[in-house]
């Protein structure tokens, strides 16, 4: 049996006490809420913290709301609650897409979307699904908080702009008007990590869209955000023309590694694929709500 190397415990009971901590103990300790990412890498010994601040205590970070023309999630809400919310689903479709194909029932309830993000592993859903729609988070440090677009929040495999001493503490989504987004994704089984995965999201003003964002999952050491094909499509009328080139686009601008869940073709082919059906899924839905 795999066990993880010696660690001391610490349970926290507020942000501040969690930061406090961080600072205390310097770059040996690590955040641990749902625990699924990182008490595997602790049992192969591919990360061995000396110390672990448990943050499960801070209801103050699990909550999923509406407030000045946001939504705005708590780092620690569970993926259940993300798969139940209502007001994501009518306004992010692509969460509840997302959530019902991420896992089992297990993980979905302990695991959050804080802890699922600062993983920054390529082939975790949810960083595509956040980059896609234009996330924005927030960390906060002992010096006060900062807020940093998805694109500039990975910074390389497994490496995010959450800094020593800081935490996640909130996730930020805009609302706008015409919004339509889609995930999909291709697994060996159901709940296992994903073959390739594709998040889309459009904003349609006057049957052109305004605004989109594009990113793929477990096709590339990092998650890949779609410039190219985000620039064919702006200013353009949603067509299936349209979503064919920027699938041709995501097949180009990945880079998947041949393993055992398939060689490198089949993974650029679903890479396209994929990325053409969360196109059309979103534009649907984003025409639907204009109307």
């Amino acid at each position: 049996m795999q066990t993880p190397a010696p660690f001391e415990y610490e349970r926290a009971t507020s942000v501040e006490g969690a930061i406090a901590a961080l600072e205390r103990l310097g770059s040996d300790a690590r955040i641990i809420a749902g625990g699924h990412s990182l008490l595997p890498m602790m049992k192969l010994r591919l990360a061995s913290p000396e110390y672990l601040i448990d943050i499960n205590d801070l209801a103050e970070l699990a909550y999923i709301r509406e407030q000045d023309g946001e939504i705005r999630i708590g780092a620690m809400t569970r993926h259940v609650d993300l798969l139940k919310s209502e007001l994501l689903a009518r306004r992010f479709p692509l969460f509840r897409d997302a959530e019902t194909v991420i896992a089992d029932p297990v993980v979905r309830n302990r695991g959050t979307i804080g802890g699922s993000l600062c993983q920054a592993d390529a082939a975790e859903d949810l960083s595509a699904v956040c980059s896609a729609a234009k996330a924005q988070v927030v960390i906060r440090g002992a010096e006060g908080e900062r807020v940093v677009g998805m694109e500039d929040f990975h910074v390389g495999p497994f490496m995010t702009a959450v800094g020593a001493g800081e935490i996640l503490t909130e996730v930020r989504l805009r609302m706008r008007r015409g919004a339509g987004s889609g995930h999909e994704k291709v697994e060996r089984r159901a709940g296992d990590w994903a073959i390739a995965a594709a998040s889309a999201a459009l904003w349609v003003d006057g049957g052109t869209i305004d605004d989109v964002g594009i990113a793929l999952s477990a096709v590339g050491v990092t998650t890949i955000h779609l410039t190219r094909a985000e620039e064919l499509l702006r200013g353009k009328p949603p067509s299936d023309e349209l979503f064919a080139q920027a699938g041709v686009i995501a097949s180009e601008d990945c880079s998947p590694s041949a393993d055992g869940r398939g060689p490198i073709d089949y993974k650029r082919h679903l890479a396209g694929v994929l990325t053409q059906r969360a196109l059309r899924r979103s534009a649907a839905r984003a025409l639907s709500e204009e109307a």
